[in-house]
């Protein structure tokens, strides 16, 4: 293998473990730039990225490494602006790049897009690709309605369901609809927690008027997952005059939960009035035979066949999360891409196992303790000991909320093991990381990568 496939095979795999927009950020016009006696030298385009190629992601690109090349010892990091390799399927492309493409092959296993900066909208979520059902067809054709005739059909939108089903892509394609038919609109969407920390900042820094004005100069307000908002009541307020003004003004509010508004805790009453006085439709678990055009269609979108037994098996054993399906077909892709051959069905089964059936060896509270230290290179005495210093408290805080996620250990036996801390020392710290894990990709990877090793290493 070459390195520019060695590469090209490491940046498959890393766009599973970051965000689009973190991939496109931090690895554009990265190669590797020489292997010798172990040591891989990658090419960065400043020292910005190195710093932050260095600190965040470092352990990821070396374990992806060894596994693709078992001789990786070591990387190193270079600043050595050169022409776009690696990642310059990113971008989006012209017309004529797209003839292009279609007779060399892409360079990637799947296309990634630009989020717009004006709408933070990703132009990846469309109306064409998302697969209706009975479980959806209510929420999709309320969004095709707002889309329409945003703030007059249904105003506020609020749609709700589990995890990995299409919240988040219903709602951005929505936002993309407007755009295509009303191009002056004005569109802002974000993730609650973004949406709070914004709030929170404007706050700490007096300016909270400015950010509401700002607010309400847009034509569309979209919001996902809004039961973050539970127990902020400041927050809460300052949303409460936000959504009045645009509400009266009748522009569109679209909102996302993964429960319905009477069921969000610590929701002010008047909020969740307003959010009941719209459109509340929830998304359910699709059928087999909905999962297997989901399927399809992803497989099409991604120029990749697959064995007809494989796609039923990965939709039969994946009923509840769309994201895991698509997670599955990414993990096959990878392995087409290196060993140039579609998996069999037998083969699919043991890439698909870890994913579908989940490790089949449980871990121990040493090992995790273990585990943690090592990741963010402290002594496990550290780790278990009292001391409040900042680059102890995040992993004690992770190692505490895998305890309580992997073995169910009480909060009170959590608490004793970490030098007798108080039960409510340790809910604090596993709601903080998860409620991190929504929106910090970066966690979300060392959570990845700490799990990997506490069921590959056991």
């Amino acid at each position: 293998m070459t390195n520019d496939e060695l590469w090209q095979a490491v940046l498959a795999q890393v766009q599973f473990n970051v965000s689009r927009a973190n991939f496109a950020t931090w690895f554009r016009n990265t190669e590797i730039l020489s292997k010798d006696k172990g040591e891989v030298l990658i090419s960065v385009e400043n020292s910005f990225s190195k710093e932050w190629l260095g600190n965040k992601y470092a352990l990821l690109i070396l374990k992806i490494l060894r596994s693709l090349d078992k001789e990786t010892k070591a990387i190193e990091f270079k600043v050595a602006p050169k022409k776009a390799s690696g990642v310059s399927a990113v971008k989006e492309t012209t017309r004529g790049e797209e003839e292009k493409e279609r007779e060399e092959g892409p360079q990637l296993p799947f296309q990634e897009f630009t989020l717009d900066i004006k709408t933070n909208l990703n132009p990846r979520y469309t109306f064409d690709n998302f697969v209706v059902g009975g479980f959806n067809e209510l929420a999709h054709a309320a969004a095709q309605a707002v889309s329409e005739n945003p703030g007059l059909a249904y105003n506020p939108l609020f749609i709700y369901g589990g995890v990995g089903l299409g919240k988040t892509h219903l709602l951005q394609a929505t936002g993309n609809r407007i755009i295509e038919l009303s191009p002056k609109k004005k569109i802002k969407y974000a993730p609650s927690e973004r949406f709070l920390s914004s709030i929170v900042e404007a706050i700490r820094n007096h300016n909270i008027g400015e950010l509401k004005k700002s607010f309400r100069e847009v034509d569309i307000l979209i919001i996902d997952d809004i039961q973050f908002f539970a127990g902020k009541e400041k927050s809460q307020e300052e949303f409460f005059h936000i959504f009045n003004f645009l509400y009266q003004a009748q522009k569109q509010i679209i909102l996302s939960s993964d429960r319905p508004p009477k069921a969000i805790p610590s929701l002010e009453q008047r909020l969740r009035s307003r959010f009941e006085g719209g459109m509340i439709a929830d998304i359910g678990v699709p059928d087999f035979e909905t999962r297997l055009a989901i399927l399809k269609a992803k497989c099409e979108e991604k120029n990749i066949e697959l064995d007809p037994k494989v796609m039923e098996y990965i939709v039969s054993a994946v009923k509840n999360n769309i994201r895991e399906i698509e997670g599955a077909l990414n993990r096959l892709i990878v392995f087409q891409k290196i060993n140039n051959k579609a998996p069999n069905p037998e083969v699919a089964k043991k890439l698909l196992e870890s994913l579908i059936t989940g490790p089949k060896r449980m871990t121990n509270f040493r090992k995790i303790v273990q585990t943690v230290s090592n990741l963010y290179d402290l002594t496990e005495k550290d780790l278990l000991s009292t001391a409040r210093r900042k680059e102890i408290v995040k992993p004690r805080q992770i190692a505490m909320y895998l305890l309580r996620e992997e073995l169910k250990e009480s909060y009170p036996t959590i608490g004793r093991r970490f030098g007798g801390k108080d039960h409510t020392t340790v809910i604090y710290a596993w709601e903080k990381i998860a409620r991190e894990l929504k929106s910090n990709d970066n966690l979300l990877t060392e959570l990845d990568l700490i799990r990997q090793r506490l069921y590959s290493e056991f």
